[in-house]
């Protein structure tokens, strides 16, 4: 009975925030970002452990793999834009990955970040079950790389859609790589609420940065770690 309720709980509560966050578009009150908190602060005042609640609402979690299996979808309707645009496709994603862990890598070093917090950072950009086989290969905390990838999906999801609407982005490919490569699953949720071709490159988006990462986790992030010890 306790798990049918705190997921029903975690659902209503969602729900309600999205509800607030349509009529009110304020940073603070994104979905992504106020959920956590208002569970956390829930399951603290009602006595819960978090281990307890994660059991409990399990059942979300675990929807995760048919969800991320159905991105399939949108690329399969899609692919002959696809075809079209594949070497866009690889060439931004190429450059969206070399930014994202040069950038990662120049702002750890700034931050004098000792040499396993700048590992286990590095891999941030991507979805977390390969981030997290990228950050044990090079020597990182997976702990510390979830908790990152995690912090950057927010991130990428909440400034995202805001950065496009600035820069007056209208073209569906060019937001679907821009949310894909910046926020990952994350982003790839919020594409879908503006199409299906959205959808479709922010997923391609999240698939090629994930692979490519893991080229460069061979050969680019342990010639930067020299560097960081020259």
């Amino acid at each position: 009975m306790k798990i049918i309720l705190l997921t029903v709980l975690t659902i209503i509560i969602y729900k309600l925030i999205k509800l607030t966050n349509k009529k009110w578009t304020l940073a603070f009150l994104h979905p992504l970002l106020l959920c956590p908190i208002v569970i956390i602060l829930l399951i603290q005042v009602l006595g819960i452990s978090a281990d307890t609640y994660m059991d409990s609402a399990k059942v979300l979690t675990d929807l995760l793999g048919p969800a991320t299996v159905a991105f399939a979808i949108p690329i399969y309707k899609h692919f002959h834009l696809v075809k079209k645009y594949m070497g866009t496709i690889i060439v931004s994603i190429t450059i969206g990955t070399l930014v994202a862990i040069s950038s990662t890598f120049i702002l750890s070093i700034v931050l004098h970040l000792n040499t396993n917090f700048l590992i286990s950072i590095l891999p941030r950009s991507i979805t977390t079950p390969i981030a997290i086989e990228v950050s044990k290969e090079i020597g990182g905390t997976p702990t510390l790389t979830t908790i990152f990838v995690i912090i950057t999906g927010i991130s990428g999801g909440i400034i995202g859609p805001f950065t496009l609407k600035w820069l007056a982005i209208k073209s569906p490919i060019a937001k679907g790589l821009s949310l894909g490569m910046s926020a990952h699953g994350v982003g790839t949720s919020k594409a879908m609420e503006y199409g299906e071709q959205e959808a479709t490159f922010s997923s391609l988006a999240m698939i090629f940065a994930a692979i490519l990462t893991m080229g460069w986790g061979s050969f680019l992030i342990p010639l930067l770690m020299d560097m960081a010890h020259i």
